[in-house]
């Protein structure tokens, strides 16, 4: 398995950009796009192989070392803190973190602000900076709901166009950080295979330029 440079790709239309410019970075594998059932796919003249994973789990598949590389959203990145480098940011994929509140939303500060999110830790590291207290409810669904039914005060969230924010009478009052694809690698995969990684990162970065 040594030979080749196993690569972590999120699935859905993220992950189909991705391959797009590893293909013109010079790590092609034609199958990738064509896969039928199989999730497993390889190009034994290009070294490569790629396989197909929920967006959530590449940073796992990479920090576990059963990828060397993985393309992965800056936001996951953020909430789960995984011990990989963080080699490019890949332009693809862009969004925000951002929080969201009804409209005339005002912070009451002599009270503990309720948030609901996806992102707990992304909520609790933004807020913590603040100095401001508080009640974190985690929810796996649409968070957009809770502000409208008074579960909680503001969202903290992923916002694309911020449609569904206004379509629920939501706004954005405050942006966290920015979002986009991150190539990441392995700690001990981007030392042991170390030129082709650095082979991907030159090419992706001449793909890049040439958009």
């Amino acid at each position: 398995m040594n030979e080749f440079l196993n690569i972590a790709l999120p699935k859905g239309r993220l992950g189909e950009k991705a391959y797009d410019m590893f293909q013109k970075a010079g790590f092609p594998c034609p199958e990738v796009l064509n896969p039928g059932r199989r999730l497993i796919l390889e190009n034994t003249d290009a070294g490569v192989r790629y396989f197909w994973v929920k967006p959530s789990d590449v940073a796992i598949y990479v920090e576990r070392g059963a990828a060397d590389i993985g393309v992965c959203g800056k936001d996951t990145l953020e909430e789960q803190a995984p011990d990989v480098y963080e080699l490019m940011d890949l332009g693809i994929g862009r969004c925000r973190m951002a929080v969201a509140a009804p409209g005339g939303f005002t912070d009451d500060r002599s009270r503990t602000l309720r948030v609901a999110t996806k992102f707990s830790n992304v909520a609790e590291n933004h807020y913590r900076k603040a100095g401001r207290d508080i009640d974190i409810i985690h929810l796996n669904g649409s968070v957009e709901i809770a502000p409208i039914i008074g579960l909680a005060d503001v969202i903290v969230d992923i916002v694309e166009t911020g449609t569904t924010l206004r379509e629920n009478g939501l706004e954005v009052i405050e942006t966290v950080f920015p979002i986009s694809a991150r190539l990441i690698a392995n700690k001990s995969g981007y030392k042991f295979k170390h030129e082709a990684v650095r082979k991907l990162l030159d090419g992706l970065r001449n793909a890049a330029e040439d958009k």
